[in-house]
């Protein structure tokens, strides 16, 4: 896959920083939640769910910061990304918010979490 192919949603401030210059990402100061209710959006709009929005083992409400590949491209509403995104929204509500009590240091380091996971998945889809 091209990386025209693909966009990256995030609100991570670290992604943006990283890869902004060479992928196209969308940037919004927002949730988790946020991030990935904006997903759905697209997802709504015929986007197709090209990365899990629950990988890793970070826990929802656990970190602030999230980013989700979708493609460019929209067709048809895709029922199975549509599943898994509302159920990864569903999953936030059982957690507890913390990431609001982290400071910096723990904030920085769930932004490079972040990063290395996004990484993982961007090199699947160039391969």
């Amino acid at each position: 896959m091209k990386r025209e192919e693909y966009l990256i949603l995030t609100n991570n401030p670290l992604v943006l920083e990283k890869l902004g210059g060479t992928h196209k990402i969308v940037c919004r100061e927002t949730s988790y939640e946020g991030i990935l209710r904006e997903v759905r959006d697209k997802i709504h709009e015929g986007h197709l769910l090209l990365s899990h929005p629950l990988s890793g083992s970070v826990k929802p409400n656990e970190t602030p910061y999230k980013s989700v590949m979708i493609s460019e491209e929209r067709g048809a509403v895709d029922l199975r990304s549509l599943e898994i995104i509302e159920n990864a929204i569903g999953a936030c509500g059982k957690f507890e918010f913390r990431a609001g009590r982290y400071g910096e240091k723990v904030r920085k380091d769930f932004q490079l979490i972040d990063l290395t996971l996004l990484e993982s998945g961007i090199a699947s889809a160039d391969a």
